[in-house]
């Protein structure tokens, strides 16, 4: 089978997005967002996961030029195959799973967990974290905004980030509205922005705002379809699926700690020297506990 046939489906479902029935596009954009699961589930879990019936999958197989589902999938399936290690289930986690019924719990977060964080750095193209760490290190003023449980992963990248971008600026700061805070942003500027679905209305507008002054706009989100209207520069996706109620953020984290290390790597040694003299200030006032070993602690 032609490799290139996945990319050649995607390509197509980017491009005729707009043109689709509302049942279709809700197919197209899952295809798109979700191209591992797709490769993985069988047709009805594929239409519980898109909210649309089996037949709908049939009909968006037949629309492509494929005779079924299975064929429309069978491309997919072949890519991950290609990827697959061969290594199977760690035993560690076979054995939690044999364990008790919340070993069983352990095991199921823990391989969520890591295929979250497998499909999330496998979307990372060297040539698109390239251009974007060009865009950041050339910007004026490079803002990022988050709330809620985002604002964490936010607050961890801009924590270590400033390091190598000393105009990295977390927003919103205080009682502030990110919108207040860049009032002032322009064309030279960029904002970061982690958005996940139920997407933050505070976020969304706050990516409008700046894209009416010309800014920038970076996505960290779930799907590459859900905010397309912001027309933003780069997006990055990450599955926050999870075994509980809530999102599971070890992808987008992930994905944050690699675009951390080529900043800084990029930053050569005026960010190795911000960093030490960070350290230097710390424990000059005494923040770290001293366990005897020279260990450095941000």
């Amino acid at each position: 089978m032609d490799p290139s046939l996945r990319h050649r489906i995607l390509s197509r479902l980017h491009a005729e997005l707009g043109a689709f029935t509302p049942r279709l596009r809700q197919v197209a954009s899952y295809i798109i967002d979700n191209p591992v699961d797709f490769g993985l589930d069988s047709v009805r879990q594929t239409a519980s996961r898109c909210g649309v019936s089996t037949y709908t999958l049939v009909r968006m197989a037949k629309h492509l030029g494929f005779d079924s589902f299975d064929a429309l999938r069978e491309p997919f399936r072949r890519a991950l195959s290609a990827r697959d290690d061969g290594g199977g289930t760690p035993q560690w986690l076979l054995a939690l799973h044999r364990r008790d019924a919340l070993g069983a719990v352990q095991a199921d977060a823990s391989e969520n967990g890591l295929s979250n964080v497998r499909h999330a750095l496998q979307t990372l193209s060297s040539a698109e974290t390239v251009a974007l760490i060009d865009l950041l290190m050339g910007a004026r003023r490079v803002y990022i905004t988050a709330v809620r449980a985002t604002y964490a992963l936010a607050y961890y990248f801009h924590y270590v980030g400033r390091m190598a971008l000393p105009h990295l600026q977390l927003i919103p700061s205080g009682m502030n509205s990110a919108v207040d805070e860049l009032t002032d942003a322009g064309s030279d500027d960029v904002l970061i922005a982690m958005c996940f679905n139920p997407y933050s209305r505070e976020t969304v507008e706050a990516c409008r705002f700046a894209r009416e002054r010309g800014v920038q706009l970076v996505l960290l989100s779930d799907s590459s379809v859900a905010l397309a209207e912001l027309e933003p520069a780069h997006t990055l996706t990450a599955a926050v699926q999870s075994t509980h109620h809530f999102a599971c953020f070890a992808g987008p984290m992930a994905m944050l700690d690699t675009l951390l290390a080529l900043l800084m790597a990029r930053g050569g040694a005026p960010a190795a020297a911000r960093a030490r003299d960070y350290e230097a200030v710390r424990a000059a006032s005494n923040a770290y506990w001293r366990t005897g070993k020279n260990t450095l602690f941000f």
